[in-house]
């Protein structure tokens, strides 16, 4: 195409999108509700879901009590979830569900109200309140709908933000161990252990805590080091028997070594203790 025709062509497109955009205007000024609602199924028919939305916000309210209300209020929803507006999506959701419970799309409805807050759930680093929220709107969806054909997908969505809380606390245990706060390690690998025992991170955090205790031990003062130094090697015992072949068994193993020489020490400087 030589640089005339190319020309011609832009001015073309250009003058398209502009009586386009005039011509939408017309609609978004004009009166008449059922000329706004056929556009607006047209612009998401085509994916424009920003123009859908935007006639589709101002006709619902002038449609209550017609058929068509329903099929607008869930497009409407819809229109905010496609343009990943997940806050918005999730309360239009959940008003439609709330507002048509025996529609043929209240099911869908409630999934994607879930799927909302699924995909509005941020990464672990930041706070989670988002990430309960959004758990808890997955099991309300599987105990109402437990033959959904959504459910594999939102059990999925469920393991993925569990996971996604364990490691939230993992790291924020790990963290003080990083900072030499081992006290704090110790107590908070001891409770990530408890709240989370199957999770991919237990074996991890059971190394850590026996490691955290042992530093903790260390930088005791000397009538309490044999005590501390005693649940290093309970904490070394509880992992021996659940993790026997872990990655992590020779450094524990060295961290018990360590930790019987200086019991041995103790001992021998404090006979009395024997």
């Amino acid at each position: 195409m030589n640089r005339g025709n190319f020309h011609t062509v832009a001015l073309f497109c250009l003058l398209l999108f502009t009586a386009s955009c005039s011509n939408f205007q017309k609609l978004l000024k004009s009166n008449d509700v059922d000329q706004k609602y056929k556009a607006a199924l047209e612009f998401y028919e085509k994916g424009d879901f920003y123009r859908a939305n935007q006639l589709l916000e101002q006709v619902m309210p002038l449609m209550t009590g017609r058929p068509e209300a329903e099929q607008a209020r869930f497009y409407y929803a819809n229109t905010h979830y496609q343009q990943r507006e997940y806050v918005l999506s999730a309360f239009q959701f959940r008003t439609f569900f709330e507002t048509y419970p025996r529609s043929e799309r209240a099911e869908e409805a409630m999934f994607l109200h879930a799927k909302s807050l699924y995909n509005d759930s941020p990464d672990f680093e930041q706070d989670q309140t988002s990430t309960v929220t959004a758990m808890e709107s997955i099991q309300e969806f599987l105990v109402r709908y437990p033959n959904s054909q959504y459910a594999a997908e939102a059990n999925t969505m469920f393991e993925t933000l569990s996971a996604k809380l364990d490691q939230k606390s993992f790291e924020s245990a790990r963290l003080y161990h990083k900072l030499s706060y081992f006290k704090s390690a110790v107590v908070a690998f001891t409770n990530f252990l408890r709240e989370h025992p199957s999770s991919p991170y237990s074996e991890q955090a059971s190394y850590l805590r026996i490691d955290s205790q042992y530093r903790f031990a260390l930088e005791s003062v000397p009538d309490k080091q044999e005590e501390r130094f005693m649940e290093v090697v309970d904490f070394y015992q509880s992992f021996i028997d659940q993790y026997p072949d872990s990655r992590y068994l020779r450094s524990a193993e060295q961290v018990y070594s360590n930790t019987m020489s200086e019991i041995e020490k103790i001992k021998k400087t404090n006979p009395s203790n024997s």
